[in-house]
């Protein structure tokens, strides 16, 4: 039988004893928190940079890096520490950190007090992105982790849908501080439900110590190997356009575009199609396997960004027309995001946490501050968003092609 239709093992029905539609609501619920945390943010933009007094309209960008910063960073000690404690402590530590630093927020008297309290939040958010994907490589392999993880991804992808419309809703009710206090509450009830329904995945006999020799091995089996490490540089540099375009969103829709009020209504448009294109990928995974579907998407990925970038240097183009471009490109992200980070998973489940960890920390901490440097770019035109779009992309692409040894569309493992 050939493998393209060779039998695919499911995803299990259940996890632990627990329904997998609830396993995958949990999961998708603690990766959410993260992109709460950023989507939110974005039509408040304006009145933090007022109330705080910051006078270059570029700098209230760092309210997101200072974020990421702590979320990428700190997922190098969260992944060894849940290897060695399981993933349920760990997991409650960070949940409360992000609440206790969101109340921080809200309570900020300065913008330099607010950029600490959002790098702190962004380390309590950090056990919930690197214990998630850990209890997924701890209960699934192959096509059904990558079919889960596209699930995930897909409730994951519904957060930045609403968040900007919350985030606005709470300004136009009241003031940002409350956007914070929002958070917060979420991020409790979150942990609520995790801490009640979400059993330890990681059995005693495969815990490992935390000494310096182990986490040093640990990480030396992740960086030595080829699929691992190329698949999470091509994730980090990817995953920068999405950043750049977090960073700029906001400038674009409302500045150069005048949507004003209409802001999070264009942003949701764009995160319903990435969440439609992750229900897709996770449809279609088991039968064409994560290396076709991603490889493709990242060729159209190039190819709209250069039409793109080659459209703006010529002169200012009509909303329509970027909008349009956008909405062919951003559900894009759906069949290389899940589908990258499985194929860069497979080969390390033994050591899970310190794995998620490290693509955790490469893909958050690279691709912020690629998408950092695109922002700082903005000029108030398109066309250095468009660039950075296809240089990143084509940066993604030789990554890939050294990781499959220059050939690409490959079948994988068909489990």
């Amino acid at each position: 039988m050939d493998v393209n239709t060779a039998a695919v093992a499911p995803p299990p029905a259940t996890v632990k004893g627990l329904g997998r539609a609830q396993f995958i609501a949990i999961i998708a619920s603690l990766m959410a928190l993260n992109a709460l945390a950023i989507d939110i943010m974005l039509p408040a933009f304006p009145n933090i940079q007022g109330d705080l007094g910051i006078a270059d309209g570029n700098s209230v960008q760092y309210i997101l890096l200072s974020y990421i910063i702590g979320f990428g960073g700190a997922q190098l000690f969260f992944g060894p520490v849940s290897d060695r404690f399981g993933r349920r402590a760990p997991l409650f530590f960070g949940i409360a950190l992000y609440a206790i630093c969101a109340i921080s927020g809200a309570l900020a008297p300065s913008f330099e007090f607010l950029l600490i309290a959002r790098f702190l939040q962004g380390v309590g958010a950090a056990a919930t992105r690197v214990i998630a994907i850990s209890v997924v490589r701890d209960t699934h392999s192959g096509r059904a982790m990558a079919a889960t993880m596209s699930l995930v991804m897909m409730v994951f992808m519904v957060v930045p849908v609403f968040a900007p419309m919350i985030g606005q809703v709470i300004i136009l009710g009241g003031d940002w501080h409350l956007i914070f206090v929002f958070m917060a509450l979420v991020s409790l009830a979150v942990g609520l439900w995790a801490m009640l329904r979400l059993p330890e995945t990681l059995d005693n006999e495969n815990r490992r110590p935390l000494t310096t020799k182990s986490i040093r091995e640990a990480f030396a089996i992740v960086l030595t190997n080829r699929i691992a490490l190329f698949y999470t540089l091509a994730t980090s540099f990817y995953f920068g356009s999405l950043f750049a375009f977090l960073n700029v969103a906001q400038p674009i829709y409302v500045d150069l575009y005048g949507l004003g009020t209409y802001f999070p209504v264009a942003f949701a448009a764009v995160a319903v199609v990435m969440a439609g294109s992750s229900f897709v990928n996770s449809r279609l995974v088991g039968r064409f396997g994560q290396r076709r579907l991603s490889h493709g998407a990242l060729i159209a990925y190039f190819t709209l960004a250069l039409v793109l970038a080659g459209l703006t240097a010529m002169g200012p183009i009509p909303f329509w027309l970027f909008f349009g471009i956008s909405m062919l490109m951003m559900p894009l992200f759906g069949f290389v995001g899940s589908n990258f980070n499985s194929i860069a998973m497979e080969p390390l489940g033994a050591i899970a946490g310190t794995a998620s960890s490290t693509l955790g920390f490469a893909q958050t901490v690279g691709g912020g501050v690629v998408g950092a440097v695109i922002g700082q770019t903005f000029d108030g035109t398109v066309f250095p968003l468009a660039a950075g779009y296809a240089i990143v992309s084509a940066i993604s692409l030789i990554m890939v092609l050294i990781a499959e040894k220059g050939r690409l569309f490959g079948i994988g493992t068909p489990n």
